[in-house]
């Protein structure tokens, strides 16, 4: 079944899908590892998905332990207390899934469109394969498939970066320093493309 997207009255479709990626990365050596999530990243990240209308928001992992502990906290806003405790929260977490590879999570993202989305990935470090903010932004306001990957560690391994449609700008503020956590970068990419201010 083709999801229609996001619309909002005063924009057209959205087709975009972000993923929170927890393997392969890097460690700081630059060695590929797996990462674990965190409870934070997958509240803050859902609630900035759902403020700027994104579709899905992907968790990536293969590890059995790091799946179980995200369904019990999708189950526990989804289902238990914080269902009713807090329905907004409810809201913006009913956007997570989770995909065992990124095989499987390009397969599912291609199979809801009935198209191969752009993919782009994030990095702290410039890059050749760059995609200005204006140019994603056109193009996903145009309704254009999109898959923003954001990766956890020290970022994603090379032949990740290597294998996506482009990359899109580094965040640099004046400050020199360039160690963003993923949800704020997340808050701060989709205020870019999305952004109505």
């Amino acid at each position: 079944m083709i999801q229609e997207g996001v619309q909002c009255p005063d924009q057209p479709v959205l087709r975009l899908d972000l993923a929170l990626v927890h393997y392969p990365v890097c460690n700081k050596h630059g060695e590929t590892i797996g990462s674990a999530v965190t409870n934070l990243d997958l509240h803050d990240i859902a609630r900035a998905g759902r403020t700027f209308g994104i579709d899905t928001l992907y968790i990536v992992t293969p590890f059995a332990d790091q799946q179980a502990m995200v369904r019990d906290i999708l189950d526990h806003w989804q289902t238990g207390h914080g269902a009713t405790y807090n329905p907004k929260r409810k809201d913006a977490l009913s956007l997570v899934r989770i995909c065992q590879d990124l095989a499987e999570l390009y397969a599912l993202v291609e199979e809801k469109w009935q198209r191969r989305p752009t993919i782009l990935a994030t990095s702290a470090k410039p890059n050749a394969n760059q995609l200005g903010y204006a140019q994603a932004r056109q193009r996903i306001l145009a309704g254009e498939p999109h898959l923003i990957l954001f990766g956890t560690g020290w970022g994603m391994t090379p032949e990740v970066l290597a294998d996506v449609d482009g990359l899109l700008p580094p965040i640099i503020g004046y400050g020199g320093y360039n160690h963003l956590s993923v949800r704020s970068a997340a808050a701060i990419v989709l205020d870019r493309v999305l952004g109505k201010s």
